[in-house]
């Protein structure tokens, strides 16, 4: 605190001594005609402990709460293509449509198949059936009834693989109108009306994806992730340059367990309501989230100091003297600092004329709107001209003059403790 009395101190000297030098008026404070200079008026706001809410904003992708590929399941040309790219389609509706006459000969072979196995089976269950009697009379051998059983057995498995082999062409028949998996919108096809398509890598004919909720993926730092555990996530929402919502508000539906190593960063993800579309996946926003819990008090941005010693502000004392306060700050909200320490509820600080008063000056406090609790005619304010030098002695909010031209305006801050 001595040090920051030092540099204010310094910084008041060096903005008097020019000051009471170039005056249009007779005299400084101490020359004739004049005594002690009268109290500074000063404009100052009493501040008080509020809620502040805590807001975080980071970049973020979209991308669709469903994502799916859409693929080919069997060999052929393509015969047409039944959607519109880019419009959105319901689950089941038909999409592609595979040459049908490969699977259609694939499948009559299938079934070719199967009656041939099923004639042979008949027939061995015949023979089986005859057989029976007589091995149960000794008339036959019992190795070839033995055999007649093991053949009408043989005969039922050959069947049901011929049948498996009919489902089979059935479902690869099916396959030939591919469907959408999904509701959601589509995207661009992949694949031309008359291409060779075939199930594998070569495969992908297009994409579906679900835009309504949409989903938000972004990182937050280690400080950030400290915030957002600091209090209850009040509101979740995407906003565009002009920090106007692009969407309502939406929820927090991931938060990762891991950091990444890379990065140092804490994936999380966050649903939308999308209705209308406004927002599509792959789209980047910006995140902003609103954690409340916090109280602190808000200390408008011209008020702050900025010294070697860190911030602080002007605060009148009961006996009408400013003295500095060393102030601990967070983030601005619209015009002003967060301040978390260093403040009194109750506390009036300063908010002008900062480069011309010094610790321990006496000062009258005046609202916003220009009144003032005191002051009079015929004083230069600190480091003006004369007194009665022409003019009012007392300087007037954010730079007024002293008597004649020797007061000082508050344009720049000191050498060593600016106004931020």
């Amino acid at each position: 605190m001595a040090a920051l009395f030092a540099v204010l101190l310094s910084a008041s000297g060096c903005q008097g001594e020019p000051q009471g030098q170039g005056g249009g008026g007779h005299g400084g404070p101490g020359g004739p005609g004049g005594g002690a200079p009268p109290p500074m008026p000063v404009t100052v706001v009493k501040v008080e402990r509020q809620p502040v809410p805590l807001t975080i904003e980071v970049p973020g992708q979209a991308e669709g709460s469903r994502e799916v590929e859409v693929r080919v399941r069997v060999q052929g040309n393509i015969d047409r293509k039944l959607f519109d790219e880019g419009e959105a389609v319901k689950a089941g509706a038909p999409m592609y449509q595979i040459d049908r006459a490969p699977l259609d000969i694939a499948l009559a072979q299938a079934r070719a198949q199967l009656a041939q196995e099923q004639a042979r089976f008949d027939d061995a269950r015949r023979e089986e059936t005859r057989l029976k009697p007589l091995a149960a009379r000794q008339a036959i051998s019992r190795r070839e009834y033995d055999s007649a059983v093991a053949t009408r057995r043989t005969s039922e498995a050959t069947r049901a693989a011929a049948q498996s082999r009919v489902r089979d062409a059935e479902l690869n028949l099916s396959y030939s109108t591919v469907r959408a998996p999904i509701d959601g919108v589509t995207g661009r096809s992949l694949k031309s009306e008359g291409s060779l398509v075939s199930p594998g890598t070569e495969g992908l004919l297009t994409t579906i994806s679900t835009v309504d909720p949409i989903w938000v993926r972004f990182a937050l730092s280690e400080v950030q992730n400290q915030k957002l555990k600091s209090g209850k996530v009040d509101r979740v929402r995407i906003v565009d340059s002009q920090d106007k919502p692009l969407l309502g508000d939406g929820e927090i539906n991931f938060s990762s367990m891991t950091i990444d190593p890379k990065l140092g960063t804490l994936g999380l993800r966050a649903a939308f309501p999308n209705p209308d579309r406004h927002v599509l996946p792959g789209q980047f926003v910006d995140v902003e989230i609103t954690v409340g819990g916090r109280r602190a008090w808000k200390v408008p941005q011209q008020a702050v100091i900025q010294s070697d010693q860190g911030r602080m502000v002007w605060i009148i004392g009961d006996d009408g003297k400013v003295a500095p306060r060393p102030i601990q700050t967070a983030e601005w909200v619209g015009r002003d600092w967060v301040v978390l320490d260093g403040l009194k509820d109750g506390d009036q600080v300063v908010v002008d004329n900062l480069i011309k008063i010094r610790p321990g000056a006496a000062v009258v406090a005046k609202t916003g709107n220009g009144q003032q609790g005191g002051g009079g005619q015929g004083g230069g304010a600190p480091g003006g001209g004369a007194p009665g030098g022409g003019g009012k002695g007392a300087g007037q909010a954010g730079g007024d003059q002293g008597g004649g031209k020797g007061g000082g305006q508050q344009g720049a801050a000191p050498k060593d403790a600016k106004a931020n």
